[in-house]
């Protein structure tokens, strides 16, 4: 099984895009695939044993489309100065169109050499010959209508081929009657009609792409992020080379005042670096050896070298941007509803504009007459704004959500989210720093504080335990050193033991010493730290305890303000940690929580979650550590707290890369207004059809409501832009 996005070229509607995905999905070997409308893509998951690239670009051009390859990078393509030119040449030809073609009717000056009274045959061929024009120009629309008509999977482009075609040809012929003398056919020629069309669908082209790639620019932003080129060291001597250039291993360099290039860790030197974009935290961080650097820090003050270690498509701003490519593929429930719709919509609109054509011949009308109201309701039903509603609304949250350190993995989130009503949080590193103190030392054994820090620090060295931090912490700034530890093995949810001199020992929590028989009469020296805030840590050998540790944490600045922000919403807010009850209670008091689940091991964890779904809450399960990740993928939507460099390990449905609680706040904030958005812009799409479909078939005739296919295509792009105009206001919702 493997998943590719390949650039999709042809696409103008979510009828297209909707066909396309129906095709694709149709096909033996292709698992799933998701079209993107705005981002002109197509994700496919494929059984590589069946299918190749080649076989799938095969697929999409049987189903009337483009494939341009496989996605490589994000890329706003700018407008070219020609394709400007030609658009504004073709807007002053639908000026000139107009200007002779109705001038006459509203008694304008029109050259007498165009008067269809005294030069009938010039106006026509005049008509005729900018109609034929803007066939030319608009052939791209043609040739894909007639594609997609003959796929079956019929389309916008398809009722605009079939209107145009039907005027232009039903011209000609009058063209013909005028040439033979019978000027009656003057006043029924549609050349007109079928240019301003075009024209219109083209404008609304101009200015849809125009908008759409607004809404790529949070994600354009990422991708500049890191520079064009960097400073690599061969030899001793430094050479400029571009980021292709760089292989993984190669030392680097950066001065005071450039931006880091790739992923890497520092060899030599210290500087302060800007992370901001990642992690948030306006004040630079102090980097020195055997640091981090991620690629579009930017370089304060120092002179650094560092090693490649993440390069190209594998660096952390790159992983980012394919996590926000994906999650704009995948498609939100809402778009699911949307995308049937549009499916048979087009289908539909065909279907009523034959009948209705059928059935003012039959009640005697004039069969231009006829054509008029038949090309009319195809032009006036073209579901653009249907199919921008909501992929647009998508696009604009995501690159808001990427900007403010939230990478939200599939669209749907974005939708479930103004459901959650529970936010399970976990405690060390979540709800607190995650950044220990040791406080005090309870010690049952003639060993010097010193030894047992030296002995905890050595099994703990090997753990990924926030916990663990505080002992190494604390031993390297003693200048304590370690042993060598042999069988090291981690138990989930209860510490870890190992072999240290041919003696074995277990640090970990209360579980632990219960877990292995050991003797443990310290419990009320337990208890006492408890209640004064500190986790505990147990170091004991295979028969009795030698010392209880109390470390404290510290709680985040934000928490008591999310979570009082959390209760005025009516969102409960629980947290569920391993640590001891009067610990957490403590914690829990100080930021507003009121339920805690203590003592709990990993298992645990998830069954509290599935108890919580039994009783019909829609769950969000906040956590940072390996032991949540259970608990994080059972709950509805699983959020992490992650540092940049960890954004390609983590499985859970939000990662907050910036580390701050505010994050959730702003996340659900995104959510409610994203929904909204995407149901004002279905509501406004599904109204202006309800009317303009109607109007066009001519039951309000009588009450002199009535329209044609020029003022019908004008419409078509003013409800498109009121859907584009309206999503784009997403981006103001966070600041």
């Amino acid at each position: 099984m493997k998943n590719i996005i390949l650039s999709i070229e042809g696409m103008t509607c979510s009828a297209c895009s909707n066909g396309l995905e129906k095709y694709l999905n149709k096909q033996n070997g292709i698992i799933s695939a998701s079209v993107n409308l705005v981002m002109a893509n197509a994700t496919i998951n494929y059984d590589e044993k069946i299918l190749d690239v080649e076989k799938l670009e095969k697929f999409v051009k049987q189903a009337g489309f483009v494939s341009r390859g496989i996605y490589k990078e994000f890329k706003i393509e700018k407008k070219s100065k020609l394709e400007k030119y030609v658009f504004i040449i073709f807007t002053l030809l639908a000026i000139f169109i107009m200007y002779v073609s109705m001038g006459h009717m509203m008694n304008l000056p029109v050259p007498t050499i165009f008067n269809p009274h005294t030069n009938p045959q010039i106006y026509t061929i005049t008509l005729f010959v900018g109609a034929v024009l803007f066939l030319i120009y608009g052939g791209d629309i043609l040739k894909n209508g007639y594609k997609n008509l003959i796929h079956m999977i019929p389309n916008m482009d398809t009722l605009v081929t079939i209107g145009v075609l039907s005027s232009f040809l039903y011209s000609v012929y009058g063209m013909y009657k005028v040439s033979q003398g019978d000027d009656s056919y003057t006043m029924n020629l549609y050349f007109e009609s079928a240019a301003i069309v075009i024209y219109f669908i083209k404008l609304g082209r101009y200015l849809d792409g125009i908008s759409k790639d607004k809404t790529k620019e949070a994600i354009q932003k990422l991708v500049e992020i890191t520079p064009n080129k960097a400073i690599l060291e061969i030899d001793g001597q430094e050479k400029e080379v571009t980021l292709d250039e760089i292989k993984k291993g190669n030392i680097l360099i950066s001065k005071p005042g450039e931006k880091i290039a790739v992923d890497g860790v520092i060899i030599d030197g210290k500087a302060h670096l800007d992370e901001s974009f990642i992690t948030g935290e306006s004040k630079p961080a102090e980097k020195t050896i055997d640091d981090k650097v991620v690629a579009g820090s930017l370089n304060y003050d120092g002179y650094i070298k560092y090693k490649a270690e993440r390069i190209g498509r594998d660096s952390t701003v790159s992983e980012i941007v394919r996590l926000v490519i994906e999650a704009s593929n995948t498609k939100a429930p809402i778009a699911k509803i949307a995308d049937k719709i549009s499916g048979w919509f087009v289908s539909a609109v065909i279907i009523i504009a034959i009948i209705t054509l059928l059935g003012y011949l039959l009640l005697g009308a004039e069969f231009s007459v006829a054509l008029e109201v038949f090309v009319t309701i195809l032009v006036v039903a073209c579901p653009c704004s249907l199919g921008l509603a909501t992929p647009l609304a998508i696009v604009v949250s995501e690159g808001l959500c990427a900007t403010n350190g939230i990478l939200v993995k599939k669209s749907e989130i974005l939708e479930n989210t103004a459901k959650v009503d529970t936010i399970v949080f976990d405690k060390t590193g979540t709800l607190t720093f995650g950044k220990l103190k040791i406080s005090k030392i309870n010690k049952y054994t003639n060993k010097t504080e010193e030894e047992i820090l030296a002995i905890i620090a050595s099994l703990e060295n090997m753990s990924t335990h926030p916990i663990s931090q505080a002992f190494n912490e604390y031993v390297a700034e003693k200048n304590i050193e370690i042993h060598k530890t042999k069988d090291f093995e981690n138990i989930a949810g209860h510490g870890v033991c190992g072999m240290i001199d041919n003696q074995k020992y277990y640090v970990g929590n209360r579980k632990l010493m219960e877990k292995y028989n050991i003797q443990n009469n310290n419990i009320e020296d337990e208890e006492k730290l408890a209640k004064e805030g500190n986790s505990i840590v147990y170091l004991a050998d295979e028969k009795e305890v030698i010392a209880i540790i109390g470390v404290n944490d510290i709680v985040r600045d934000d928490a008591h303000k999310v979570i009082e922000t959390l209760n005025e919403k009516n969102i409960q807010t629980i947290m569920l940690t391993g640590d001891n009850e009067p610990t957490a209670k403590k914690i829990a008091s100080e930021i507003g929580i009121t339920k805690v689940i203590a003592n709990v091991l990993p298992s645990e964890k998830v069954e509290s979650i599935k108890k919580l779904k039994e009783e019909n809450r829609y769950v969000m399960m906040c956590g940072d550590g390996i032991n949540d990740s259970p608990a994080l993928a059972t709950a509805n939507i699983g959020v992490s707290m992650k540092s940049g460099t960890d954004i390609a390990m983590d499985s859970s449905d939000v990662i907050l890369t910036r580390n701050d609680l505010n994050s959730i706040l702003k996340l659900i904030t995104i959510s409610e207004k994203t929904i909204k958005n995407i149901k004002q812009n279905l509501f406004w799409a599904f109204l202006y059809n309800a009317l303009m479909i109607p109007i066009a078939m001519g039951i309000f005739n009588k009450i002199g409501l009535r329209i044609n296919p020029m003022i019908a295509s004008f419409a078509m792009v003013i409800s498109s832009l009121t859907v584009i105009f309206n999503t784009l206001r997403l981006k103001k919702i966070v600041k």
